[in-house]
């Protein structure tokens, strides 16, 4: 106990790195292989990019994480975190290509090979940063058995998958449209496009004449330019205005191709003129009904983003911008625009690049999906798979139900090169080169989500059987964010039937998605993303945050713990805005926790031989703890295992602040005076300890660092071993008391009235108010009433001057020097009266019209919100008043 007498608080700073050290040391978060997965537990991390480096996702995705694989380690389980990284293609090719640009170069300059090499380079550079800064927030992955989806034995599984599945007819190569990124020069997937909201542009209406002469078809259309690509205009079928040109032929303005006037019910009869130019070579809806109605697939935009010859001579090799501008100057030309108005749309562009993504028909590999989804859908609806929260499953039901072929070629340089050769008009697939010469490798490589999809698996030394296959496959929990739930999660359960012949996961919580204080998206760009580890260490507010709030200057070093705390905290809806209090909330949870040890240690006596003594109970107070202790553990176990982290880590606050700290320790706290009975402190001191030992392991794995620290300073280290690995407590139902905690729960209530009716009168903080109980239920706990509330239930019986309601009667307050029921009645009529003036004021700002018509709408709320709370507050304290009287 010596080092708890000098150390009078916690250090978050010098406790965590000397923490992670012992943790990572002691051979913990590497399981050996043994066993089958169904008595195993195993969690695959979503593997963050190479590229990456620790963001408020993954800071509380990995908290979560912890959370299972500590609670479940230390119900006795093997446990497996699978720690690795993506090589994100387009991702980490981006970011070594901009140093080739800043050393003067290029890697077209390099070639294929060179270039490589240097990504490979760059990763070993920087690879292992976001690696580095899991640790620091405690996060017991497997680093010992670190993968990378570029790795020898991993890359040999994903080209095993592609030759079986090309092999079963399932891949093909084909003329599709595609998302394609002009600046990439590449497919990218549908998480790689960017809807980016509140774009002007213009909307042209521009006449398509009869073929036959005899009037024009308007068309409403914010890209004029692709009309050279069209190939047909669509009305909807019960459009009486277009009844009777359904058939019929336009003339294309500025080509002369003859457009068929089709019918289809995709169009929208209220939108533009309710007639629909048809591109099928740029536009995916258009893609769909071309292929409906057979249509020709023209393309006038190529992959360099210029105009092709299909465009014509006149506009071919312009940037699209460019041939925006001339096709609107030749339309005005000809008399064909009959009306201009602003339109401000959602556009999609490259989160990659940041160019305007054009919809193109490309030459890429595809995967044909319906028959892997079809198990998929059928293992989430009966059950084998469990999507939390159970909305989410819909979504996923509902996506795979329509399900499109998947582009999985991309057209870069870093990534799993596609396993295809060609030499004149052969075409060999193999995990191999084929022999002899002339054959050239497919430039391609394949979609990140393509290996990322094999991740639960292929980790653990798939297609072998290895032992770490038959150990932690399938896996437990998937963590994951919604906006992966098909492009990532949809495609595991594919991989995983389909080559593993089991489901990856038995459960897939989808987690909160953090926003920055003032609900926009966390984004550097923005200045609304928050490092965590500025929240651990101290750091800078990022510049919308210090502006949006009362806080200002740096964030102080709230340290590991209260981060997980908070953000665990937080996590109780989809969308949640990031609160610095909750993180505060963490802090004061760990130093409360520390404090409480600290005052517990230094007046008990322990047995260094026998750490841990069996709680004896004398008082009702006791058992009364020792009951609730019993409660949060089982609350905290299943708040967990249902993914409930938020409720879980604030039921664990309201534990060690409210039970434990505010009214156990205050309650026991004479017990322990030097001049208290000596057999009575020493029951109380294995109590204190049996109720400190279960708590801190029922907390470890929401904070762990505070608690490992305080099981070692405890002496439980040196006999025991470290904490993450013993054993969490159990339930002792033989401590469950229910007639104990109701009578707390009435004394506990009598305190709170009593101390409030005693700030209501204004009695001085030390003053002792002379009363009489007249309530029943309070035979064991009166002295601890009376003691915690400073009234002295034996100073004699008399007339009140006021009474208290308390459950089961009231206390009489008798007269003395400590009450002056005068002064308090002066001062709440000056409160109510000053509450009076502030609600006429506010009754008349709402009342004028000008304020409420030219006042932003949020202030308006606000002011309607402060009438409302001043109102409820002088309706309080009127009654008090009258209670008063």
């Amino acid at each position: 106990m010596g080092d708890l007498e000098d150390r009078t608080r916690f250090e978050p700073a010098e406790v965590e790195p000397r923490i992670v050290a012992r943790w990572l040391q002691s051979g913990l978060v590497h399981p050996e292989p043994a066993g089958a997965a169904a008595e195993n537990y195993s969690i695959a991390v979503p593997p963050p990019n190479v590229t990456g480096v620790l963001h408020m996702g993954h800071a509380l995705n990995g908290a979560i994480q912890d959370v299972l694989a500590r609670s479940h380690r230390m119900r006795g389980q093997r446990t497996k975190w699978i720690l690795g990284t993506d090589h994100a293609g387009i991702a980490t090719q981006r970011q070594v290509e901009k140093r080739l640009i800043a050393e003067g170069t290029a890697r077209e300059a390099l070639g294929r090979d060179a270039f490589v090499r240097r990504v490979w380079e760059w990763r070993e550079e920087h690879g292992g940063q976001i690696i580095d800064q899991f640790k620091r927030l405690g996060a017991t992955l497997d680093y010992a058995d670190e993968r990378f989806t570029m790795d020898k034995r991993y890359a040999q599984a994903v080209l095993k998958v592609f030759v079986e599945l090309y092999e079963q007819g399932l891949i093909y190569r084909d003329n599709y449209l595609v998302n394609w990124d002009p600046g990439l020069r590449s497919a990218i997937s549908d998480l790689e496009v960017e809807e980016r909201e509140g774009i002007v542009d213009t909307m042209y209406a521009i006449a398509y004449p009869l073929a036959s002469g005899e009037g024009e078809v308007v068309i409403s259309t914010v890209r004029p330019e692709t009309l050279l690509a069209d190939t047909a205009v669509a009305v909807h079928p019960d459009d009486d205005r277009y009844a009777g040109l359904v058939g019929q032929e336009l003339i294309l303005p500025l080509v002369g191709r003859r457009l068929e006037i089709i019918a289809d019910p995709y169009v929208k009869t209220d939108f533009g003129t309710g007639a629909l130019k048809i591109t099928p070579g740029h536009d995916s809806n258009d893609f769909e009904i071309g292929n409906k109605h057979g249509l020709e697939r023209i393309s006038v935009i190529g992959e360099d983003g210029l105009m092709t010859a299909q465009a014509g001579e006149a506009y071919e090799g312009l940037t699209v911008a460019q041939a925006r501008v001339r096709v609107v100057a030749d339309l005005d030309a000809a008399g064909l625009i009959r009306a201009r108005d602003e339109y401000v749309h959602t556009v999609p562009f490259s989160h990659r690049s940041g160019e305007r993504v054009e919809p193109l028909i490309s030459l890429q590999w595809f995967m044909r999906m319906d028959e892997l989804a079809a198990p998929a859908i059928d293992v989430v609806r009966d059950g084998r798979v469990r999507i939390h929260p159970p909305s989410q499953s819909k979504r996923y039901v509902d996506w795979l139900s329509e399900i499109r072929p998947w582009c999985i070629s991309r057209q870069l340089w870093w990534g799993h090169q596609i396993p295809v050769w060609y030499r004149g008009a052969e075409t060999y697939c193999g995990l191999t080169p084929p022999e002899g010469e002339g054959w050239e490798q497919d430039p391609d490589v394949l979609d990140t989500w393509f290996s990322s999809a094999l991740w639960p698996f292929a980790t653990l030394g798939w297609p072998d059987e290895t032992p770490e296959l038959r150990a932690f496959y399938p896996t437990d929990v998937l963590s994951t964010a919604r906006d992966i739930l098909f492009l990532w999660v949809a495609r595991m359960v594919m991989m995983g039937l389909r080559f593993a012949g089991d489901i990856p996961f038995t459960d897939v919580y989808v987690h909160s998605i953090i926003q920055a204080p003032d609900g926009r998206r966390m984004s550097k760009s923005l200045g609304t993303g928050i490092d965590p580890l500025d929240l651990i260490d101290g750091g800078p507010r990022p510049p919308a945050y210090g502006a949006s709030s009362a806080h200002a200057g740096d964030f102080p070093a709230y340290g590991a713990d209260a981060l997980r705390f908070g953000l665990l905290a937080m996590s109780s809806t989809q969308d949640v805005r990031f609160s610095e209090e909750k993180v505060a909330q963490g802090q004061a949870l760990a130093n409360k926790l520390y404090n409480a040890t600290r005052f517990v240690a230094l007046r008990v006596n322990t047995d260094p031989a026998h750490p841990a003594p069996a709680p004896l109970p004398r008082t009702v107070e006791d058992r009364w703890i020792l009951s609730r202790l019993q409660a949060i553990k089982a609350d905290t176990v299943a708040r967990v295992d249902g993914f409930d982290f938020a409720k879980a880590a604030l039921g664990l606050y309201d534990f060690v602040y409210g039970d434990l700290c505010d009214w156990y320790l205050e309650l026991v706290k004479p017990r322990l005076g030097e001049d208290a009975d000596r057999a009575d402190r020493a029951a109380l001191g294995a109590t204190l300890l049996h109720v400190l030992r279960e708590t801190i392991a029922t907390a470890h794995p929401i904070v762990p660092f505070v608690t490992e620290e305080l099981w070692g300073l405890l002496g439980y280290a040196e006999a025991e071993g470290l904490l993450a690995s013993a054993s969490l407590p159990e339930l002792d139902d033989a401590l469950v008391d229910t007639a104990a905690e109701a009578q707390m729960d009435r004394a506990i209530e009598a305190i709170t009235a009593l101390r409030a009716w005693r700030e209501q009168v204004g009695v001085q903080a030390g003053a002792i108010v002379p009363a009489v109980l007249r309530a029943a239920g309070y035979e064991q706990t009166a002295e601890r009433v009376g003691g915690l509330a400073r009234f002295d239930f034996e100073a004699g019986d008399g007339e009140p001057v006021a009474t208290i309601a308390i459950a089961g009667g009231v206390v009489g307050v008798l007269a003395s020097d400590a009450v002056d029921l005068g002064a308090a009645g002066r001062r709440l009529d000056e409160a109510r009266e000053k509450l009076a003036s502030e609600i006429t004021r506010a009754e008349g700002k709402l009342a004028n019209a000008g304020f409420v018509a030219k006042a932003p709408a949020e202030v308006v709320a606000a002011e309607r919100s402060k009438l409302g709370r001043l109102r409820e507050e002088h309706a309080a304290l009127s009654t008090q008043a009258q209670a008063q009287a």
